[in-house]
């Protein structure tokens, strides 16, 4: 018998999750950890800027009106959902990657050095290639939210839960520890080996998508 899929990642990505596993015949519920929200933050001038470097298309939904002044800029996506959202925000995506923002960054064309990244106050620590600046904005955050009764009732049964972020396999350990929940019936399907490293052992079965993307994310 199929297990039933908790999607754990903040909406709008919970929502259209949840629409992809129904859609795949699964028995799906979306339990949100997170809310997103943005943060004031201070440009830098574009005359500073060659590329823009985007983790996440939180980056372009919360950014505010200040995104305006790098209309036409180069950027490169961690992926193709972030590439979409850049283009829609008058971007010119330079790249889309589908091996984390690492590798696009050591892949990156010669003449951007000068890269603006856009990112969550939790993030990923990059580094950076030799000949290369990078100035970092926090422009959103992702703020725990307590976990709801029926999230705690399905991780009591066996379940699959999808991790979208290392916050969240950090998040769902804890839920799971504050709560004296038995972590050795639920199975994990992250959406990358370094998401899935947050989420310690334990746990029935670990997997990691082979692309950091929805549609290459599924046991």
């Amino acid at each position: 018998m199929a297990l039933p899929v908790l999607v754990l990642r903040p909406e709008p990505g919970a929502s259209a999750t949840l629409a992809l596993a129904r859609d795949k015949g699964l028995d799906a519920s979306a339990f949100p950890l997170f809310e997103v929200r943005p943060l004031a933050w201070e440009p830098v001038a574009r005359t500073e800027v060659d590329a823009l470097l985007l983790g996440s298309a939180n980056a372009l939904r919360h950014g505010g009106s200040q995104l305006e002044a790098y209309c036409g800029l180069p950027a490169y996506c961690v992926g193709e959902t972030t590439a979409r959202a850049a283009a829609q925000a008058g971007l010119h995506v330079a790249a889309a990657g589908r091996g984390g923002l690492q590798a696009l960054l050591d892949a990156r064309r010669a003449e951007h050095h000068r890269l603006l990244r856009l990112a969550g106050r939790e993030r990923t620590v990059l580094n950076a290639p030799e000949g290369v600046a990078i100035v970092t904005r926090e422009v959103y955050a992702s703020e725990p939210l307590p976990p709801p009764g029926p999230l705690l009732r399905a991780l009591g049964r066996p379940a699959l839960a999808l991790l979208h972020s290392g916050e969240a396999a950090a998040r769902l350990l804890q839920i799971c520890a504050g709560h004296r929940i038995d972590r050795s019936r639920i199975h994990l399907v992250a959406i990358g080996p370094r998401v899935a490293a947050r989420a310690g052992d334990g746990w029935a079965s670990v997997r990691s998508a082979a692309h950091p993307e929805d549609p290459h994310y599924w046991p």
